[in-house]
């Protein structure tokens, strides 16, 4: 059975100072690694591309922040799924596409961690699709909660990863998966 790997959002948006400390510095680096392998091993690639209709919005179709990140740009024959809100799934043709495809495992990596990642990570599994999700290849940004205390990026990581783990995905890690 084939795996694909997922790339969410590693897009330049990502890069703009409003969003606050991030933890996971090696992310880039880390999925980096994993394409080049799974570049390699001709396994399926698919990018997910955040897409915005607004033109204020840090992912406004066309902008710089809607594009890529050096590195992540797709490759002749590797598909992007372009997403409005934060499920891969929704609006899309993903589900379809790994069906045709036979596809039943998923590695999957991006930003942010509570969000597009973990939304997409749980319509997946709920789908019935065995995801594997990467810790390091993954980040998430600062938050204030409801009264005002401060969560650091490292927590809502965390945190994100724990409520993900052994229901809708399992979590491993980069080195793991380029040994393998």
């Amino acid at each position: 059975m084939t795996k694909a790997l997922i790339v969410i959002d590693i897009q330049q948006a990502f890069l703009h100072p409003s969003w606050g400390e991030r933890n996971n510095p090696l992310a880039e680096e880390n999925g980096q690694a994993l394409l080049k392998k799974w570049r390699k091993s001709s396994l399926p690639i698919i990018h997910i591309q955040h897409t915005s209709e607004k033109k204020e919005s840090l992912f406004y179709r066309g902008s710089e922040g809607h594009s890529f990140r050096e590195g992540f740009e797709p490759l002749e024959g590797e598909p992007v799924f372009q997403k409005y809100v934060n499920s891969a799934f929704i609006g899309t043709d993903l589900k379809d596409y790994l069906g045709k495809l036979q596809i039943k495992e998923l590695v999957i990596f991006g930003l942010t961690t509570p969000h597009c990642v973990s939304t997409t990570v749980r319509m997946a599994g709920n789908f019935g699709f065995q995801v594997e999700l990467v810790e390091d290849a993954t980040a998430a940004f600062e938050r204030q909660g409801l009264k005002g205390e401060h969560y650091s990026a490292e927590q809502i990581h965390q945190t994100e990863l724990a409520i993900l783990s052994n229901e809708f995905a399992t979590i491993v890690y980069t080195d793991e998966l380029l040994k393998k």
